[in-house]
C-alpha cells in the first residue's frame, strides 16, 4: 500500500482533517510529518518511505548501500540517501541523512528496488558505485569504510577494471581507488 499524504488523500477524496481524524482515530499510523501509513499495513522500513515520499529520486547511498550489498558489517546511525544537488533537502526529524550528488552522475550505478511490505520503488547504487563513492567521500565517512568494501567486493569476484571505468566518471575517486587496488592485488 502506498503511504498517504494530505495531497494525496485530497486526490482520493479525503479531506486534511478527515486524514488526521483517521490518524487520532488509529485507522492510520504517522510515520513521519505528512505521511501515514493505514494502520494494518505490512511492515515497511519507515526511513525508506519517508525518503521515498518526500524525494522521488531518493537513492540508498554510501554507508547505507554497502551494507545492504553485504560489504561492509557496519551498521548506519542513519539512512544515507543520495538527492539532486539541486534539490532542497527535507525537513523532517527521522535517521535520514540526506546527500545531495551532482546530477550529471547522479543516475550512474543506480537501479530501483523495491520497498518491502509497500508498492513503492527507491534508488539504490550498486556495489560498484557505492564502492567508488566512498573512496570519493573517504574524508566525510572515514578512510577504512572503503577498504574494508573493497577487500570484500573484491573477494567476491569482483572485477577492478569495472570500478576504474566507473571512477573515471566521478570526480576525485580514480587516484584513491587505483592506489588502493595497486596494494590490494
Amino acid at each position: 500500500m502506498a503511504p498517504l499524504t494530505p495531497a494525496t488523500a485530497r486526490q482520493q477524496g479525503m479531506s486534511r482533517s478527515t486524514l488526521h481524524r483517521a490518524a487520532r482515530d488509529g485507522k492510520l499510523e504517522r510515520i513521519a510529518r505528512g505521511i501515514y501509513l493505514p494502520a494494518d499495513a505490512n511492515t515497511a522500513d519507515w526511513e525508506w518511505i519517508e525518503a521515498a515520499s518526500r524525494r522521488p529520486e531518493a537513492t540508498i547511498c554510501l554507508t547505507s548501500a554497502l551494507a545492504l550489498h553485504d560489504l561492509t558489517d557496519e551498521i548506519p546511525a542513519t539512512l544515507n540517501v543520495a538527492i539532486h544537488r539541486e534539490a532542497r533537502i527535507p525537513a523532517g526529524t527521522s535517521a535520514i541523512s540526506w546527500h545531495r550528488f551532482h546530477t550529471a552522475t547522479f543516475d550512474l550505478g543506480r537501479k530501483e528496488v523495491p520497498i518491502p511490505g509497500t508498492d513503492q520503488t527507491i534508488g539504490l547504487y550498486t556495489p560498484e558505485r557505492s564502492i567508488v563513492d566512498a573512496f570519493r567521500l573517504r574524508g566525510t565517512i572515514g578512510y577504512e569504510l572503503p577498504l574494508e568494501a573493497l577487500k570484500e567486493w573484491l573477494r567476491r569476484g569482483g572485477e577492478p577494471n569495472r570500478l576504474i571505468a566507473l571512477a573515471r566518471q566521478l570526480p576525485r575517486s580514480q587516484g584513491p581507488l587505483i592506489a588502493a587496488l595497486e596494494t590490494l592485488t
